[in-house]
């Protein structure tokens, strides 16, 4: 490849990022700059496998390994809105993923504990994280379908996975303002939801938007009725 092929190469990547942040994060309504910044400055083509590296910057959910998704641009400026990541916040992530997500809350955040069952998704994201030079992020393998109560309490939680039922021990390892994003509901109707905790005995719940996303591994089902 000639210097002036990867020149090229370069300036078209950084306009779909330029695009995917004006045309697709933007007009959703997230106008938090450091939210914005911080998608600007992370390389999400990085966590992409080649693939799908037509797809980095468009509006869909990319495919992961075991029947997984990267979430689409406009979901994950919406959530990294909604947390309002501090940069001394404790963060709990459900669901490494790509580890892309991870690397947005880690930026904002003072540490993130990143949790997925998926072995392969955490040697993956620990290697893209390492190149980035990103150090403050602790990933573990685990099944925390039912919840996680290790390293807490948190400021913040993200759970990057979709809950018919969200297990009430995610809120509870929530610190008194602490807020929590969830996908909760059954295909093709669910509702992201916003959980702030209030004091030590009441939480809020507040519906940012509606959509439709893979369960994480082991959610709860509800039961069956019974006629």
């Amino acid at each position: 490849m000639t210097m002036s092929t990867a020149s090229t190469m370069d300036s078209n990547t950084e306009q779909a990022r330029f695009n995917m942040i004006e045309q697709q994060i933007r007009p959703a309504e997230v106008l938090d700059m450091r939210v914005l910044d911080v998608i600007a400055d992370t390389p999400r083509e990085a966590f992409i496998a080649d693939e799908y590296q037509g797809l980095a910057f468009s509006d869909i959910n990319i495919p992961l390994p075991n029947g997984q998704v990267m979430m689409k641009p406009i979901m994950e400026g919406r959530l990294l809105q909604a947390l309002d990541v501090q940069s001394d916040h404790q963060i709990l992530e459900i669901g490494t993923g790509s580890g892309y997500f991870t690397a947005l809350l880690a930026k904002l955040g003072a540490q993130v504990h990143s949790v997925d069952i998926e072995n392969d998704f955490v040697t993956t994201a620990q290697q893209k994280l390492d190149a980035l030079g990103i150090r403050n992020v602790k990933l573990s393998q685990g099944d925390a379908a039912h919840g996680w109560d290790q390293n807490g309490p948190f400021d913040a939680i993200a759970i990057t996975g979709s809950f018919p039922i969200l297990p009430e021990s995610f809120q509870q390892q929530l610190k008194v303002g602490g807020r929590l994003v969830a996908i909760v509901g059954q295909s093709p109707a669910m509702q992201v939801l916003l959980i702030t905790r209030i004091s030590d005995a009441q939480w809020s719940t507040e519906c940012l938007f509606e959509t439709d996303f893979p369960a994480l591994t082991n959610a709860e089902k509800p039961s069956a009725f019974v006629f």
